[in-house]
């Protein structure tokens, strides 16, 4: 896909999305505002505000995959910067494996845009996080890659929800939300 192309699919999921609450609607819009605005929104070297693409991942159980993150200290769900020509959605997939070590996957009918967030991230950065649903299996081993956070876990949805930040935990609740419509969960 063009860069071009990218962006008009990326501002497409965004405009299609149901927000979730206030803060999540004020995110929406300011997400749509940047990517009309920016050069190159899904370049993290293009500018400090780009957007990023982040999973919340869930087990068979319905537990919630987090890590403690490296340079923030917070739980969060994994997830990063795009690489070049990446979608957000694979841009999840790819951060899932590499800080957690789990092949996780989309739902069979294709990735779901669960969540929106507008936040500061490390290095001055303004991050457009996109958030996707992921399943991954619960007993597989977790083997984040080198340098990446080794402290992740399983959490019970209500406790994941405790040790997030109320953006994790909105992201969550999103997940609880969604009805599968492939039985992926």
């Amino acid at each position: 896909m063009s860069g071009g192309t990218l962006v008009a699919a990326v501002r497409a999921a965004v405009a299609a999305h149901e927000p979730g609450g206030v803060r999540e609607a004020w995110s929406c819009r300011h997400t749509l505002a940047y990517l009309d605005w920016l050069a190159a929104p899904l370049d993290e070297h293009g500018d400090p505000t780009h957007v990023t693409g982040s999973a919340i991942v869930l087990d068979a159980g319905g537990r919630v995959l987090l890590h403690r993150h490296k340079r923030l200290g917070r739980w969060l769900q994994p997830g990063g910067h795009l690489d070049p020509g990446e979608h957000p959605a694979e841009a999840a997939r790819r951060e899932t494996a590499e800080e957690t070590g789990l092949a996780a996957g989309h739902p069979t009918d294709g990735p779901r845009l669960l969540h929106v967030d507008v936040h500061e991230g490390p290095r001055g950065h303004l991050h457009l996080d996109l958030r996707y649903l992921l399943t991954a299996d619960g007993n597989a081993p977790l083997a984040p890659a080198a340098g990446e956070s080794p402290v992740v876990a399983w959490f019970e949805r209500d406790e994941a929800c405790r040790r997030g930040d109320a953006s994790v935990a909105a992201a969550i609740r999103a997940a609880s939300l969604t009805t599968p419509r492939d039985g992926s969960r």
